[in-house]
Protein backbone atom coordinates (compact mmCIF):
# COMPACT_ATOMS: atom_id res chain seq x y z
CA UNK A 1 0.00 0.00 0.00
CA UNK A 2 2.76 2.29 0.24
CA UNK A 3 6.72 2.05 -0.76
CA UNK A 4 8.03 4.20 2.41
CA UNK A 5 10.53 3.46 4.10
CA UNK A 6 10.20 0.53 7.26
CA UNK A 7 11.10 2.43 10.52
CA UNK A 8 13.91 1.03 12.02
CA UNK A 9 14.03 -1.33 14.70
CA UNK A 10 10.88 -3.15 13.62
CA UNK A 11 8.48 -4.92 10.76
CA UNK A 12 5.69 -2.28 10.67
CA UNK A 13 2.47 -3.50 9.60
CA UNK A 14 0.67 -2.18 6.24
CA UNK A 15 -1.56 0.74 7.01
CA UNK A 16 -5.40 -0.56 7.16
CA UNK A 17 -6.65 0.20 3.76
CA UNK A 18 -9.25 1.76 5.60
CA UNK A 19 -7.52 4.20 7.07
CA UNK A 20 -5.48 5.07 4.42
CA UNK A 21 -8.63 6.30 2.03
CA UNK A 22 -10.09 8.14 5.00
CA UNK A 23 -6.57 10.25 4.37
CA UNK A 24 -6.98 10.69 1.41
CA UNK A 25 -10.69 11.39 1.63
CA UNK A 26 -9.62 14.44 3.76
CA UNK A 27 -7.46 15.89 1.52
CA UNK A 28 -4.14 14.53 2.46
CA UNK A 29 -1.69 12.40 0.66
CA UNK A 30 -1.18 9.24 2.43
CA UNK A 31 2.22 8.08 1.23
CA UNK A 32 3.26 11.33 2.74
CA UNK A 33 1.59 11.34 6.18
CA UNK A 34 2.87 7.65 6.20
CA UNK A 35 6.84 8.94 5.08
CA UNK A 36 6.54 11.38 8.24
CA UNK A 37 5.08 9.02 10.72
CA UNK A 38 8.17 6.45 9.88
CA UNK A 39 10.47 9.43 10.00
CA UNK A 40 9.72 10.40 13.38
CA UNK A 41 9.94 6.92 14.72
CA UNK A 42 13.56 6.49 13.29
CA UNK A 43 13.61 9.96 15.06
CA UNK A 44 12.39 8.50 18.75
CA UNK A 45 14.92 5.42 18.07
CA UNK A 46 17.81 7.16 16.29
CA UNK A 47 19.21 3.59 15.17
CA UNK A 48 18.78 1.48 18.22
CA UNK A 49 16.23 0.19 20.23
CA UNK A 50 13.74 1.32 23.42
CA UNK A 51 16.17 0.17 25.83
CA UNK A 52 13.45 0.84 28.57
CA UNK A 53 10.74 -1.13 26.90
CA UNK A 54 12.55 -4.06 25.85
CA UNK A 55 14.14 -4.45 29.45
CA UNK A 56 10.99 -4.08 31.00
CA UNK A 57 8.37 -5.66 29.05
CA UNK A 58 8.54 -9.01 27.75
CA UNK A 59 8.87 -9.44 24.40
CA UNK A 60 5.10 -11.42 23.33
CA UNK A 61 3.16 -9.26 26.13
CA UNK A 62 -0.22 -7.46 24.89
CA UNK A 63 -1.73 -4.89 26.35
CA UNK A 64 -5.46 -2.63 25.95
CA UNK A 65 -5.16 0.67 26.29
CA UNK A 66 -6.77 3.72 25.64
CA UNK A 67 -6.47 6.76 23.94
CA UNK A 68 -7.87 9.66 26.41
CA UNK A 69 -8.44 13.48 26.55
CA UNK A 70 -7.13 14.89 29.92
CA UNK A 71 -8.42 18.49 28.68
CA UNK A 72 -11.52 20.12 26.80
CA UNK A 73 -10.84 20.54 22.48
CA UNK A 74 -11.38 19.49 19.33
CA UNK A 75 -9.99 16.52 18.05
CA UNK A 76 -7.59 16.51 15.13
CA UNK A 77 -5.41 13.32 13.49
CA UNK A 78 -7.34 10.21 14.71
CA UNK A 79 -6.01 8.60 11.67
CA UNK A 80 -2.80 9.80 11.54
CA UNK A 81 -2.72 8.11 15.06
CA UNK A 82 -3.96 5.01 13.74
CA UNK A 83 -0.67 5.22 11.49
CA UNK A 84 1.72 5.68 13.69
CA UNK A 85 0.32 2.46 15.79
CA UNK A 86 0.41 0.34 12.87
CA UNK A 87 3.77 1.39 11.44
CA UNK A 88 5.44 1.47 15.14
CA UNK A 89 3.80 -2.53 15.30
CA UNK A 90 5.67 -5.78 14.68
CA UNK A 91 2.62 -7.36 15.26
CA UNK A 92 -1.03 -6.49 14.24
CA UNK A 93 -3.19 -3.66 16.43
CA UNK A 94 -6.32 -3.37 17.06
CA UNK A 95 -7.63 0.40 16.89
CA UNK A 96 -11.56 1.32 17.89
CA UNK A 97 -12.06 4.93 17.15
CA UNK A 98 -14.83 6.23 19.88
CA UNK A 99 -15.02 9.58 18.40
CA UNK A 100 -14.42 11.17 15.37
CA UNK A 101 -12.40 13.90 14.14
CA UNK A 102 -13.80 18.01 14.58
CA UNK A 103 -15.62 16.55 17.68
CA UNK A 104 -15.68 18.35 20.68
CA UNK A 105 -14.39 16.33 23.78
CA UNK A 106 -13.79 16.67 27.12
CA UNK A 107 -11.22 15.76 30.14
CA UNK A 108 -11.32 11.73 30.35
CA UNK A 109 -13.08 11.15 26.98
CA UNK A 110 -11.53 8.39 25.50
CA UNK A 111 -10.82 8.62 21.50
CA UNK A 112 -9.39 5.16 21.17
CA UNK A 113 -9.08 2.13 22.42
CA UNK A 114 -6.47 -0.34 21.12
CA UNK A 115 -4.65 -3.66 21.59
CA UNK A 116 -1.26 -4.33 20.40
CA UNK A 117 2.11 -5.59 21.84
CA UNK A 118 2.48 -4.02 24.67
CA UNK A 119 6.33 -2.66 23.30
CA UNK A 120 4.90 -1.18 20.24
CA UNK A 121 2.46 0.53 21.93
CA UNK A 122 4.95 2.14 24.21
CA UNK A 123 7.65 2.48 21.04
CA UNK A 124 4.55 4.26 19.12
CA UNK A 125 3.17 6.32 22.02
CA UNK A 126 4.75 9.75 22.14
CA UNK A 127 5.14 9.79 18.30
CA UNK A 128 1.31 9.07 18.31
CA UNK A 129 0.35 11.88 21.02
CA UNK A 130 2.99 14.63 19.52
CA UNK A 131 0.97 14.56 16.63
CA UNK A 132 -2.11 13.89 17.73
CA UNK A 133 -2.08 16.74 20.66
CA UNK A 134 -0.44 19.10 18.23
CA UNK A 135 -3.01 18.68 15.78
CA UNK A 136 -5.83 19.02 18.13
CA UNK A 137 -4.20 21.84 19.38
CA UNK A 138 -4.65 23.68 16.04
CA UNK A 139 -8.00 22.34 16.05
CA UNK A 140 -9.41 23.70 19.04
CA UNK A 141 -7.56 27.41 18.57
CA UNK A 142 -9.45 27.47 15.34
CA UNK A 143 -12.61 26.55 17.21
CA UNK A 144 -12.17 29.28 19.27
CA UNK A 145 -11.94 32.10 17.17
CA UNK A 146 -14.30 30.61 14.16
CA UNK A 147 -16.91 31.15 17.74
CA UNK A 148 -15.29 34.57 18.65
CA UNK A 149 -16.51 35.77 14.80
CA UNK A 150 -19.59 33.57 14.69
CA UNK A 151 -22.57 35.32 13.09
CA UNK A 152 -20.75 38.07 12.00
CA UNK A 153 -20.23 36.46 7.86
CA UNK A 154 -16.87 36.48 8.29
CA UNK A 155 -14.40 33.13 8.02
CA UNK A 156 -11.04 32.69 9.67
CA UNK A 157 -8.30 31.61 7.60
CA UNK A 158 -4.77 30.34 7.90
CA UNK A 159 -1.12 31.04 6.81
CA UNK A 160 1.61 29.61 5.42
CA UNK A 161 2.88 29.92 8.96
CA UNK A 162 3.33 26.37 9.24
CA UNK A 163 5.54 23.87 10.75
CA UNK A 164 8.02 22.77 8.30
CA UNK A 165 6.67 19.25 6.79
CA UNK A 166 3.64 19.74 8.71
CA UNK A 167 2.05 21.92 6.43
CA UNK A 168 -0.73 19.22 4.96
CA UNK A 169 -1.68 18.18 8.62
CA UNK A 170 -1.97 21.50 10.44
CA UNK A 171 -4.09 23.04 7.95
CA UNK A 172 -6.29 19.76 7.67
CA UNK A 173 -6.41 20.39 11.65
CA UNK A 174 -7.76 23.78 10.75
CA UNK A 175 -10.29 22.74 8.82
CA UNK A 176 -11.37 20.36 11.32
CA UNK A 177 -11.53 23.25 13.61
CA UNK A 178 -13.92 25.07 11.12
CA UNK A 179 -11.64 27.14 9.54
CA UNK A 180 -10.59 27.90 5.83
CA UNK A 181 -7.35 27.50 4.44
CA UNK A 182 -5.68 29.86 2.82
CA UNK A 183 -3.21 28.83 -0.43
CA UNK A 184 -0.99 25.17 0.03
CA UNK A 185 2.04 26.78 -1.46
CA UNK A 186 3.94 29.77 -3.57
CA UNK A 187 2.39 28.18 -7.05
CA UNK A 188 -1.35 28.12 -6.03
CA UNK A 189 -2.12 31.59 -5.70
CA UNK A 190 -0.41 34.75 -5.69
CA UNK A 191 -0.08 37.05 -3.22
CA UNK A 192 1.39 40.51 -3.39
CA UNK A 193 2.91 41.57 -0.55
CA UNK A 194 5.15 45.07 0.57
CA UNK A 195 8.39 43.41 -1.09
CA UNK A 196 7.16 42.71 -3.99
CA UNK A 197 5.44 46.52 -4.35
CA UNK A 198 9.19 47.63 -3.61
CA UNK A 199 10.49 45.42 -6.38
CA UNK A 200 7.82 46.33 -8.78
CA UNK A 201 7.51 50.16 -7.91
CA UNK A 202 4.05 49.98 -6.32
CA UNK A 203 0.98 48.46 -5.84
CA UNK A 204 -0.33 48.64 -9.15
CA UNK A 205 2.28 48.06 -11.05
CA UNK A 206 3.08 44.44 -9.13
CA UNK A 207 -0.72 43.67 -9.94
CA UNK A 208 -0.29 44.25 -13.00
CA UNK A 209 2.88 42.20 -13.40
CA UNK A 210 1.39 38.92 -12.06
CA UNK A 211 -1.94 39.38 -14.00
CA UNK A 212 -0.07 39.41 -17.08
CA UNK A 213 2.62 36.78 -16.31
CA UNK A 214 0.09 34.46 -14.53
CA UNK A 215 -3.42 34.97 -16.17
CA UNK A 216 -5.09 32.09 -14.25
CA UNK A 217 -3.37 32.30 -11.05
CA UNK A 218 -5.88 33.95 -8.09
CA UNK A 219 -4.21 37.38 -7.10
CA UNK A 220 -4.22 38.43 -3.71
CA UNK A 221 -2.67 42.09 -2.64
CA UNK A 222 -1.57 43.36 0.65
CA UNK A 223 -1.83 47.01 0.99
CA UNK A 224 -1.23 49.23 3.84
CA UNK A 225 -3.44 52.34 3.67
CA UNK A 226 -7.13 52.60 2.53
CA UNK A 227 -6.32 54.68 -1.06
CA UNK A 228 -3.79 51.67 -1.93
CA UNK A 229 -6.67 49.14 -1.27
CA UNK A 230 -9.14 51.17 -3.66
CA UNK A 231 -6.28 51.53 -6.47
CA UNK A 232 -5.68 47.96 -6.28
CA UNK A 233 -9.15 47.20 -6.46
CA UNK A 234 -9.85 49.71 -9.30
CA UNK A 235 -6.82 47.88 -11.14
CA UNK A 236 -8.41 44.72 -10.89
CA UNK A 237 -7.67 42.49 -7.48
CA UNK A 238 -10.36 40.58 -6.39
CA UNK A 239 -9.01 39.78 -2.63
CA UNK A 240 -7.22 42.77 -0.85
CA UNK A 241 -4.99 41.75 2.36
CA UNK A 242 -5.48 44.77 4.77
CA UNK A 243 -2.36 44.67 6.66
CA UNK A 244 -2.11 46.27 10.22
CA UNK A 245 -5.46 48.37 9.62
CA UNK A 246 -7.18 49.25 12.38
CA UNK A 247 -11.13 48.78 13.06
CA UNK A 248 -11.74 52.38 11.57
CA UNK A 249 -9.24 52.16 8.70
CA UNK A 250 -11.23 48.35 8.05
CA UNK A 251 -14.65 49.90 8.09
CA UNK A 252 -13.19 52.88 5.64
CA UNK A 253 -12.06 50.04 3.30
CA UNK A 254 -15.35 48.10 3.35
CA UNK A 255 -17.43 51.36 2.72
CA UNK A 256 -15.00 51.82 -0.80
CA UNK A 257 -14.52 48.75 -2.20
CA UNK A 258 -18.07 47.85 -1.57
CA UNK A 259 -18.42 44.55 -2.57
CA UNK A 260 -16.49 44.97 -5.58
CA UNK A 261 -13.63 42.52 -3.68
CA UNK A 262 -13.49 40.60 -0.75
CA UNK A 263 -11.31 42.12 2.08
CA UNK A 264 -8.92 40.03 4.41
CA UNK A 265 -7.81 42.02 8.00
CA UNK A 266 -3.97 40.72 9.07
CA UNK A 267 -1.79 41.44 11.41
CA UNK A 268 -1.90 41.83 15.09
CA UNK A 269 -4.98 40.20 15.09
CA UNK A 270 -5.81 38.79 18.85
CA UNK A 271 -9.06 36.58 19.83
CA UNK A 272 -10.20 38.87 22.34
CA UNK A 273 -10.52 41.51 19.14
CA UNK A 274 -11.79 39.04 16.50
CA UNK A 275 -15.44 40.32 17.27
CA UNK A 276 -14.85 43.59 17.09
CA UNK A 277 -12.41 43.13 13.85
CA UNK A 278 -15.59 40.70 11.79
CA UNK A 279 -17.70 43.13 12.52
CA UNK A 280 -16.17 45.44 10.43
CA UNK A 281 -17.30 43.56 7.00
CA UNK A 282 -14.48 42.31 6.08
CA UNK A 283 -14.48 39.13 4.92
CA UNK A 284 -11.63 36.67 6.41
CA UNK A 285 -9.70 36.99 9.19
CA UNK A 286 -6.14 35.78 8.21
CA UNK A 287 -4.85 34.41 11.56
CA UNK A 288 -1.11 32.53 11.42
CA UNK A 289 -1.83 31.59 15.31
CA UNK A 290 -3.82 29.18 14.28
CA UNK A 291 -0.73 26.70 13.41
CA UNK A 292 2.52 28.92 14.67
CA UNK A 293 1.14 29.55 18.34
CA UNK A 294 -1.53 26.73 19.25
CA UNK A 295 -1.06 24.83 22.61
CA UNK A 296 -1.18 21.52 22.46
CA UNK A 297 -4.16 19.36 23.53
CA UNK A 298 -3.49 17.53 26.42
CA UNK A 299 -3.57 13.50 25.66
CA UNK A 300 -2.44 10.22 27.45
CA UNK A 301 -2.04 6.71 26.47
CA UNK A 302 -3.15 4.80 29.54
CA UNK A 303 -2.79 0.86 29.59
CA UNK A 304 -5.75 -0.79 30.58
CA UNK A 305 -4.21 -4.53 31.12
CA UNK A 306 -3.37 -7.33 29.20
CA UNK A 307 -4.73 -8.53 26.23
Amino acid sequence: MTSSPAAPGSSPQAVPAAVLQRLEAAGLDPGSVVALVDAALAEDLAGGQDVTSVATVPADARSRARVVARAEGVVAGLDVAQVVLARAGSGPVEVKALVADADRVGPGTVLLEVLGGARDLLLGERTMLNLLGHLSGVATLTRAWVDAVAGTGAAVRDTRKTTPGLRALEKYAVRCGGGHNHRMSLSDAALVKDNHVVAAGGVVEAFARVRAAFPDVPVEVEVDTVDDAVAAVEAGADLVLLDNFDPEQMRAAVRLVAGRARLEASGGLTLDRAATVAATGVDYLAVGALTHSAPVLDIGLDFDGQG
